[in-house]
């Protein structure tokens, strides 16, 4: 997966532990959030940014899931949570995934 302009954990910490190239890895990352329109008036706030190779997003999106009491899914390396849920989301990303405030970019819809 290098081929293509990503860096692998081992790559950015070195010998570093599993614990701290997270942590330095969860900071670098840019995180948006958007909501988009569907079929019938529905809206879905979509969540795009977060590394496969760090986080596991199934589980991110099982937790968003559970905690924000709404369904999703993961496709195509982002998460999907049916609502306007950014704001919430936001709360989440920062509070239990680590994520720095001035890392996550929320797009308002037109």
């Amino acid at each position: 997966m290098e081929g293509k302009g990503k860096l692998s954990l081992e790559s950015i910490c070195g010998g570093l532990p599993e614990e701290l190239c997270v942590q330095i890895s969860s900071e670098q990352q840019i995180v948006k959030i958007k909501v988009e329109k569907r079929k019938f008036g529905k809206e879905v706030t979509v969540i795009e940014g977060l590394d496969s190779s760090v986080y596991n997003l199934k589980e991110v999106a099982s937790r968003l899931k559970s905690k924000l009491a709404v369904g999703g899914t993961v496709k195509n390396n982002h998460i999907e949570l049916q609502g306007n849920q950014k704001i919430r989301v936001k709360q989440v990303l920062i509070e239990e995934l680590g994520i720095p405030p001035e890392n996550i970019i929320t797009i308002e819809s037109e």
